[in-house]
């Protein structure tokens, strides 16, 4: 049985205390965010993500990488992204192929459109209307963007093969030529400042469907055409990791893309286990995650950041890796968690422009 006088008072043991939220004393986002950190639940879990993301993007030897998933840019989500890039809080982006071409259509002031739920499904078929949950993409504009997206294919004809982040550095440049100014876009910025854009899965996407649309059109014509290599982009993504003295992760939902970044740490070890040269021992010393799925439903998604420490993608906590996982929906705590480190970086006089780390691809 224990005795009362035996009990300890938490500080003594090195424990932090909590604080009510008081709401108003705050005035700004970095300030509620910082409130958030002393509560519990999820409140603290997105507290914790921006002193993990604020360390990452202030350690100058950090290569950061922001891998994606879910519908994002339909659910406008786009220039959270975009902010990420411009602030200097990303060097590289990994992502499905769906949230690139809806963000294209973003960038070309077109629109999403909310949901009818009146309208059912078959009727949305009949009138060009794509439903994405709660949101409505126009046929006519994945037309319009196939037009944009065939005239990057025909800047490399005659070349061999191609990877993905060359092809999104060149529709990224076409859109930065050809849109205004004032609309943004991920794969503009991720241009305009050198970020190499990855889609792993590339044919799972309108962007693979334009691609295998176009290739049929060279062999119907008896033309030559441009064959997809995917392992171009692993290489790529491979040396960068390689070249770099740490690595920063921040993950939206999992995927394909979530698995893609971290497998680079294995990819490497084994490299050096199997081959003997050109691999090394890399883990991401920094990592977010913002995903509601939980571990128990067995699926990568839900996939721990500790699990990860197993397979040697993590740095563990004991040796000094910083690590957050937020249960939410990403449009929700994502930019709540962007918004208070911005605050934070400008609070410090931060120019809000990236090193330019990335290199043009050679196309």
């Amino acid at each position: 049985m224990r005795k009362v006088g035996e009990f300890h008072d938490g500080t003594s043991d090195g424990l932090v205390p909590l604080a009510p939220l008081d709401l108003t004393k705050y005035k700004t986002v970095s300030d509620l965010v910082a409130g958030m950190s002393r509560c519990s639940f999820g409140a603290r879990s997105v507290g914790e993500a921006a002193v993990v993301l604020q360390h990452m993007v202030e350690d100058r030897d950090c290569f950061k990488v922001l891998t994606l998933s879910g519908a994002m840019t339909p659910a406008k989500m786009g220039l959270v992204v975009c902010d990420m890039i411009d602030w200097g809080m990303v060097d590289a982006v990994i992502s499905t192929g769906a949230i690139m071409a809806h963000g294209m259509v973003e960038t070309t002031g077109r629109s999403h459109f909310k949901h009818n739920e009146f309208m059912n499904d078959v009727l949305l078929y009949k009138r060009g209307y794509n439903r994405i949950y709660d949101t409505i993409e126009l046929e006519s504009n994945l037309d319009d963007m196939e037009v944009i997206f065939r005239k990057v294919m025909e800047s490399i004809r005659g070349k061999r093969s191609v990877t993905s982040f060359e092809l999104n550095w060149l529709i990224g440049e076409q859109l930065a030529k050809g849109t205004n100014e004032e609309h943004r876009g991920i794969l503009k910025s991720a241009y305009l400042r050198k970020v190499p854009v990855y889609v792993p899965a590339f044919t799972d996407s309108e962007l693979g469907l334009d691609f295998g649309v176009y290739v049929r059109r060279m062999k119907l014509k008896g033309k030559q055409h441009v064959d997809f290599d995917a392992f171009g982009d692993l290489e790529d993504y491979t040396e960068r990791v390689l070249a770099s003295k740490k690595l920063g992760l921040f993950t939206i939902g999992g995927g394909v893309p979530r698995n893609w970044a971290q497998q680079v740490g294995p990819y490497l070890d084994i490299i050096q286990k199997r081959v003997g040269t050109g691999g090394g021992f890399k883990r991401f010393d920094y990592a977010v995650r913002i995903c509601p799925e939980p571990a128990h439903w067995g699926g990568l998604s839900g996939c721990t950041y500790s699990e990860g420490v197993s397979w040697g993608k993590i740095r563990p906590r004991a040796e000094g890796g910083m690590f957050a996982e937020v249960y939410s929906d990403a449009t929700i705590a994502w930019p709540i968690v962007v918004k208070a480190v911005m605050e934070r970086l400008e609070a410090k006089g931060w120019s809000g422009k990236p090193r330019r780390r990335g290199t043009k691809p050679e196309l």
